[in-house]
């Protein structure tokens, strides 16, 4: 016994001794230095909180490199979200510096090198959300250690900026809008130039979102602006092609915000918005809650994206040849408009598009039941998944936190994270370091193979042509009606 506690404490002192760490990592601004974590047995991960990648944005400009710094930079704490409104709308909260990113690099056995690299882009309505996520008790939703861990890539989240800041536009070149996406993209730049010095392959760099996030990412990968940056994306309930995506009409949204905060509507609107306090500004683009079949909810994210003529330079369903070398995984789930639906028929919690494909495609179905289904008002029995159920599986809070879910949710989270890692290193879902339950066929355009997921997926969940009676309905059926006028 004696020997095999000297044995057990040469081993941890061994160990101890030669804990991989990155140590300080020099970048194009300067030195930084993360926190290292051991996770396990030869298995630690730097973790790097707060890294800038641009300097503070000028006010609806667009964002430059960052000025750099002296000495080393401690990045161990998240940085402000940028400036938004709080969840009851009535005040805002963060700041204007926020173009800041987080990263968790893994080390298995050594340090790591040449990792495949997974960059992170939040939902959010555009209006909302930061790169940590939500927190509860120090439990961040959006902490990438669950995702590098399992699957030996490193994570990366990033800031932009939201609401008015992020996205308002006269619709001209005075205020010509997509801020937030220009943030996004000097994100990925800087990822590219530099995440070689922190172990990451940078011609392998695939980027996932969610929401609005989801279509931000089909937006990166539209856009002539990126060629080169990055190699795959991952859309999460919501793409380009989303009729709340873009905003077709800007300029009369920017005349509301420019009554509310004293500014004019002619041609001085846009001098006059830029000298604006930026928190009267963001109060200003508040989203209309009153949500009716008529007006429904969805259609008031009037704070998106535009055909600029820069960034977008033209409508997003013609401009897929940009993305004609991105391998592309997009999916929903399967109850994603539950969310907006119970504002805008309140009933319904009662009892009672053919896109085109672009390079290797890949898409998918999530349809975990929502966990307070029948248990908390207004989350019906009948409840599947609701719009962003899937975000604790992806980013393994099962595992994190083990006892708020079951066994089953290990499962799921468990093939979320094997799909989503293995495509990012392959291309491939199912090929990669980690089983997946059954195998994910291509989407091609003959066969519009789709893949089911939840905690019994098998290979009888593999199937074809996701919702055709729907599709049909709305590029079929719908645009032929007769159209109906009334003064």
């Amino acid at each position: 016994m004696a020997m095999l506690g000297i044995l057990v404490a040469a081993t941890v002192l061994l160990e101890a001794v030669s804990a991989t760490s990155l140590g300080v990592v020099t970048t194009e601004g300067g030195q930084v230095e993360g926190k290292n974590i051991r996770l396990g047995y030869q298995r630690h991960m730097d973790v790097f909180k707060g890294i800038p990648f641009a300097g503070v944005p000028g006010r609806f400009e667009k964002p430059k490199r960052h000025p750099g710094w002296d000495g080393i930079l401690k990045a161990t704490e998240y940085k402000d979200r940028c400036l938004q409104l709080t969840i009851t709308l009535n005040d805002v909260y963060g700041t204007e510096d926020c173009l800041y990113l987080n990263i968790w690099v893994p080390h298995i056995k050594s340090v790591a090198s040449n990792l495949p690299v997974m960059v992170w882009i939040y939902g959010g309505g555009f209006l909302a959300g930061g790169s940590m996520g939500a927190n509860f008790l120090d439990n961040y939703l959006y902490s990438g250690q669950e995702i590098a861990d399992r699957g030996n890539v490193i994570v990366v989240t990033l800031g932009y900026r939201v609401g008015s800041l992020g996205f308002l536009s006269t619709g001209d070149s005075s205020l010509p809008g997509n801020y937030g996406l220009w943030d996004q993209q000097a994100a990925i730049a800087w990822v590219h130039r530099n995440i070689a010095s922190f172990g990451g392959d940078p011609n392998n760099v695939t980027l996932f979102g969610e929401s609005a996030g989801g279509a931000s990412v089909s937006f990166q990968t539209l856009t002539p602006h990126n060629k080169g940056l990055f190699k795959r994306a991952i859309s999460q309930s919501g793409v380009a092609l989303c009729p709340w995506a873009v905003n077709k009409n800007p300029r009369r949204f920017a005349e509301e915000v420019a009554l509310k905060v004293n500014c004019p509507t002619d041609h001085n609107m846009a001098t006059c918005l830029k000298m604006t306090d930026p928190k009267a500004l963001t109060l200003a683009g508040t989203l209309h809650m009153s949500g009716s079949p008529d007006a429904p909810l969805v259609n008031n994210l009037v704070l998106s994206p535009v055909i600029d003529g820069d960034f977008l330079p033209d409508e997003p369903s013609n401009l897929f040849h940009n993305a004609a070398d991105i391998d592309y995984m997009a999916g929903v789930n399967d109850m994603d408009g539950h969310i907006f639906t119970g504002f805008d028929v309140p009933s319904v919690n009662s009892a009672l598009v053919d896109t085109p494909v672009t390079g290797r495609t890949y898409s998918y179905l999530f349809s975990e039941p929502n966990r307070l289904g029948g248990l908390l008002a207004p989350f019906p029995s009948w409840l599947g998944a609701d719009h962003a159920d899937d975000l604790q599986y992806v980013f393994g809070k099962p595992f994190s936190t083990p006892l708020g879910y079951w066994p089953r949710h290990r499962d799921v989270s468990g093939y979320m994270i094997a799909y989503w890692t293995n495509f990012a290193k392959t291309g491939d879902p199912n090929r990669g370091d980690l089983s997946v339950p059954t195998s994910w066929p291509l989407f091609t355009s003959n066969r519009h193979e789709f893949i089911e997921i939840n905690s019994k997926t098998d290979g009888s969940f593999v199937r074809e042509k996701l919702r055709l009676r729907f599709v049909n309905f709305w590029t079929s059926v719908l645009p032929n009606l007769p159209i109906m006028y009334s003064e």
